[in-house]
């Protein structure tokens, strides 16, 4: 946990109501604080968090430390009044669970925590309702559109068993996945494959029990880590390359499953994938009709988060 990664510097004012804004991810926790004027004041990291952790109890242990050291965190620089939280993995059946923990954690009634997905808070980042498609890619991937009326239509994100196709997982995943493909057809290619050297680096050692180790024991965020191996050899070798350019096809795919369903409409294409390499977006732009608007975006939805706490918090004073 880092307490307080970033104050903003010209406001002075911190013992003044605070909104706190609150964006999980497989692989980081993000937090922002606001005043009710919506100026971003102080911002932090921590360890990542998905609500699927709330069905273990060592999950839901973990989910309450983040949690109680983030809160602690934000209480350093004032009054928290108002919280808005997007979860990933987070779904309606789990809203009473985490509104019990959180208002036990934060001490403040039911009413100032606002819960949603992660992804309903980045859409909002990129859009107003109605207007356009967000194709998200962390550890994970989904397509969001929220219409009109406020209904959220979704594509994918479905989970790494499943699909999640073009995430940092999946990059992962299609790379470890062809290095020992080409290990069964071929003892020691991965000698002369600088992508295998870089995975092997990151995994800690060349042999198959390292590997099994690493993606049968690690967390999805950590395994979707390796996908910046995969990014730092992509220029110079074919095969790397080749999976980010996929990796851009499968979220093409996702705005495409939106167009079919609503019409075609813009597309932001945010994430953290994106900062691997621009291989990625620009394969989404290929593989995307050229009358469908892309644009990308490296998506602040902690900071997004906190200003809609903030509008909370102006409807109370």
């Amino acid at each position: 946990m880092n307490p307080a990664d970033f104050v903003f510097p010209g406001i002075k004012d911190n013992a003044s109501a605070l909104a706190l804004g609150i964006d999980t991810g497989g692989t980081q926790t993000r937090w922002a604080l606001a005043t009710a004027n919506e100026d971003i004041i102080a911002s932090g990291t921590a360890a990542g968090l998905t609500a699927l952790q709330l069905k273990a109890q060592q999950g839901k242990q973990e989910f309450a430390q983040v949690f109680s050291d983030l809160a602690a965190a934000a209480r350093s620089h004032g009054n928290l009044q108002t919280v808005r939280v997007g979860i990933t993995g987070f779904s309606d059946d789990m809203r009473v669970v985490i509104l019990e923990m959180l208002t036990s954690i934060l001490q403040m009634p039911e009413p100032c925590i606002r819960l949603g997905t992660d992804i309903e808070i980045a859409y909002l980042d990129s859009f107003k309702p109605g207007t356009g498609y967000l194709v998200y890619a962390g550890t994970g991937s989904i397509a969001a559109y929220i219409d009109e009326a406020g209904q959220f239509h979704r594509a994918g994100g479905r989970g790494y068993l499943l699909d999640d196709g073009g995430s940092g997982f999946w990059i992962a995943r299609e790379a470890v996945r062809h290095i020992w493909r080409a290990e069964d057809e071929c003892p020691g290619a991965s000698r002369n494959s600088l992508l295998a050297q870089e995975i092997f680096k990151t995994i800690g050692g060349d042999d198959w029990d390292k590997s099994k180790d690493f993606m049968y024991h690690h967390s999805r965020g950590d395994i979707g880590k390796l996908a910046l191996a995969v990014a730092a050899c992509a220029n110079t070798d074919d095969v790397a390359a080749d999976i980010l350019k996929r990796a851009g096809q499968e979220l093409a795919r996702l705005g495409m499953a939106m167009c079919k369903r609503f019409g075609n409409k813009p597309v932001v294409l945010s994430g953290r994938v994106l900062e691997l390499h621009p291989l990625i977006a620009a394969s989404c732009r290929t593989h995307l009709p050229s009358d469908i608007s892309l644009r990308t975006s490296i998506c602040q939805a902690h900071f997004s988060a906190a200003r809609l706490a903030a509008r909370q918090l102006k409807s109370l004073t």
